[in-house]
């Protein structure tokens, strides 16, 4: 197949979507709602008949299958689904197995799915054989650095127009712990031996400044703007968060995050929204699939910027299975900016591509400034929406 990509064809719609979600991160009404779809490489890969497995094994391939995947990945996203992206680019996509790489530990490629990191040891174990390899000396860490070299030769040889990402980042320390342990270990040990968690906690914290400082020096920048994955949380209570978990995050904002707080989280989350605003002063967050937009309106207006709220799931079938849902978030969400419409977390394989861009083209439409209640089904859920802030539109058109 030979594969074509410019761009600068697209230039002129990623800076509209720029500009419309800018309003709304001001907490003002743009034209209409931006619509963020963080749609998965995955999702690609069971629309275009490619078994996932052998997509992420690629990484470490020849490429080739990655680019296609991505590529023509990208056309569909500017050309099919139109949602508000403000940036693309392709890079060695390795999925969910950061820490396996960090911490050389082995990894599973089940058929047809996602790859997943074996669990070896127990969370006692992980305490004192935990490998911390400084990044320069890491094997499989310069590996994928060299990959990312490689398909930049690629980009150039093939004449595709295209930037190429890269780099590597591992998860905060209780999702990271948990993405190589046992998460009910983690937990239990949380409550049980907290001191011996935060002996574990203290040596992923330290990774994860180890590995971000090593990008800084190898991209030549420095980080100002960071977003972390924080899905695990959703476990513990609020109290055990702000105690236990919230004060690596800080750490880590605080070294890397001056001028952006972000945040993802699968949720559910709501019992933590009061602490993301008010405490940790959030930039912005996607608040996942599991948690309720009627909370995180209600604890982020004026204050985070946010998306997500919506499930994967609700976008399995057709667009009027998925219509009240969407419904509902445009009633709660738009009041006063400071929301995007999307699916929580990322887009997987498995949502209805027809009806992921039935929707967009359905929020496109009735999702304008000054909003019109009548557009959007008011009624089932009537006081859902409460007394939600408003704001007067802004370059309505």
């Amino acid at each position: 197949m030979v594969l074509t990509f410019d761009v600068e064809r697209y230039r002129p719609q990623m800076e509209e979507a720029r500009q419309r979600i800018q309003m709304a991160q001001q907490f003002q009404e743009p034209d209409r709602v931006p619509i963020i779809m963080q749609v998965g490489n995955s999702f690609f890969c069971k629309m275009f008949g490619v078994n996932i497995r052998d997509y992420y094994l690629d990484a470490f391939g020849d490429l080739d299958l990655q680019l296609e995947v991505q590529i023509r990945g990208l056309k569909w996203l500017f050309e099919e689904l139109g949602d508000d992206r403000t940036s693309c680019g392709v890079q060695p996509d390795i999925g969910p197995i950061q820490e396996a790489l960090m911490f050389d530990l082995p990894v599973e490629y089940p058929d047809d799915t996602s790859p997943w990191i074996v669990r070896t040891m127990s969370l006692p174990e992980a305490v004192e054989k935990l490998k911390l390899i400084p990044p320069e000396e890491n094997p499989r860490i310069q590996q994928l650095f060299r990959q990312r070299e490689k398909m930049k030769e690629k980009v150039e040889r093939y004449k595709l127009r295209v930037p190429v990402w890269g780099g590597l980042q591992i998860h905060p320390p209780l999702s990271a712990a948990c993405g190589f342990l046992e998460p009910e270990e983690v937990m239990v040990y949380l409550y049980d031996d907290p001191q011996l968690v935060h002996r574990l906690f203290e040596k992923l914290l330290l990774a994860f400044c180890m590995l971000r400082d090593f990008q800084d020096r190898y991209f030549g920048t420095k980080t100002t703007s960071i977003w972390l994955a924080d899905d695990h949380s959703a476990f513990v209570s609020d109290e055990m968060y702000r105690q236990h978990i919230m004060p690596y995050n800080m750490l880590i904002y605080a070294r890397y995050g001056i001028n952006g707080r972000h945040l993802h989280a699968d949720g559910p989350n709501d019992h933590h929204f009061d602490t993301y605003a008010n405490i940790m002063k959030l930039t912005s967050m996607d608040i996942g699939g599991f948690s309720d937009i009627k909370n995180a309106k209600r604890a982020f207006a004026g204050k985070v910027f946010f998306w997500g709220g919506l499930n994967c799931k609700d976008f399995y079938y057709d667009f009027a299975h998925a219509k009240p849902v969407v419904d509902r978030a445009l009633r709660i969400g738009m009041p006063g900016g400071g929301f995007a419409f999307g699916i929580g977390g990322e887009v997987y394989a498995g949502v209805n591509p027809d009806t992921l861009c039935q929707v967009v083209a359905y929020v496109k439409q009735v999702g304008r400034y000054p909003m019109n209640p009548e557009l959007l089904g008011a009624g089932e859920d009537e006081g859902d929406e409460g007394n939600l802030p408003t704001a007067p539109a802004v370059g309505t058109t």
